[in-house]
């Protein structure tokens, strides 16, 4: 969880109020929750366990085990809440191309329901995890915000749509939802044993059994990788600004930083007891995949006084320090 330092001013905005996290047992949704919950929230969490793990939620978290799309379900999960955070969603690029109908009907689908749920329950502000593949496969860089999206895979478009409902619900209902773009997010409790798990988590497995990973393309390609500190600390910054500057808006969450794959496995490999012998083997680049992303966050620094607060170096330290006791990565 993020140092209380960084997040104790936010105490007076969530303190006693009843927050609820969609997606809360899994990996940004489970850092979001246990901060929430230290903050004094009343934090329910709506998470269907499909990507997620019971034992991830803070002590005194309610958990309702089912899916978004369960209108019952969602409908109790919202009652009362004045704070969301929608972060539930099929979230890997390679399954929604292969799955491309479930992932418009969790994503697009299942946003619509959220936010249709927050709306008739009262909510106060809804923070949505928009996603940086929006901006495609060559984007000019670093992406902003106002550049036009370019989608190259079912799970980027049900993201960009995702930004457009909530600009849409902002606009014409009492509900102040803000879309945050966010940028290849990393950290402890990201689950390395999908078939579709995020880089660094895959990498980090593998070099924990003592074996080089296998690489899709040449690992040139680049990433703004951002811990998940900087992650919650970006939505709990959401969640109280001034809703005429944020109601409706997309903003870029990453640090501003770019940083090819080779050089992550190198700093990975470092912080083992032992590194690791040998290259990683090469395959051909996944479907959907971009090639090059790093984000601007002058908005984010603009209307919610964001900075990034743990850069890669220390967040892969902590990552691997994390999955070395975990049994995760058994």
């Amino acid at each position: 969880m993020l140092n209380s330092t960084h997040i104790e001013r936010f105490r007076p905005h969530v303190e006693g109020r009843k927050a609820l996290v969609t997606g809360g047992a899994g990996f940004i949704g489970s850092h979001l929750a246990h901060a929430l919950a230290h903050l004094g929230a009343r934090v329910t969490v709506l998470d269907d366990l499909s990507g997620g793990h019971a034992e991830n939620l803070p002590e005194g978290a309610e958990l309702i085990e089912a899916s978004i799309l369960d209108s019952g379900a969602l409908a109790k999960a919202v009652d009362g809440a004045k704070l969301v955070f929608h972060q539930a969603a099929m979230v890997s690029v390679p399954e929604s191309v292969d799955k491309p109908e479930g992932c418009c009907e969790v994503n697009i689908v299942g946003c619509q329901r959220v936010l249709d749920a927050a709306k008739r329950a009262g909510a106060e502000r809804l923070c949505f995890a928009a996603s940086a593949a929006a901006y495609g496969d060559t984007p000019t860089l670093p992406s902003r915000e106002d550049h036009a999206p370019d989608v190259y895979s079912p799970y980027a478009a049900s993201k960009v749509a995702g930004e457009l409902l909530c600009a849409t619900y902002a606009r014409n209902f009492d509900l102040c939802a803000v879309a945050l773009r966010y940028f290849n997010i990393f950290g402890p409790r990201q689950d390395p044993n999908s078939p579709y798990a995020a880089v660094i988590s895959a990498f980090a497995k593998r070099l924990l059994k003592g074996k080089q990973p296998s690489i899709f393309g040449d690992g040139k390609q680049t990433r703004d990788f951002t811990y998940i500190d900087n992650v919650v600390l970006a939505n709990l910054l959401a969640a109280p600004a001034p809703a005429e500057r944020v109601a409706g808006r997309t903003i870029n969450i990453g640090t501003g930083e770019q940083s090819d794959l080779l050089s992550v496995l190198g700093a990975l490999n470092a912080a083992m007891d032992e590194p690791v012998p040998g290259e990683p083997e090469f395959g051909p680049p996944r479907a959907g995949d971009e090639r090059d992303s790093v984000a601007d966050i002058s908005r984010a620094r603009e209307l919610l006084g964001y900075e990034p607060i743990v850069g890669l170096s220390e967040g892969l330290a902590a990552t691997m320090g994390w999955a070395k006791s975990s049994s995760h990565f058994a």
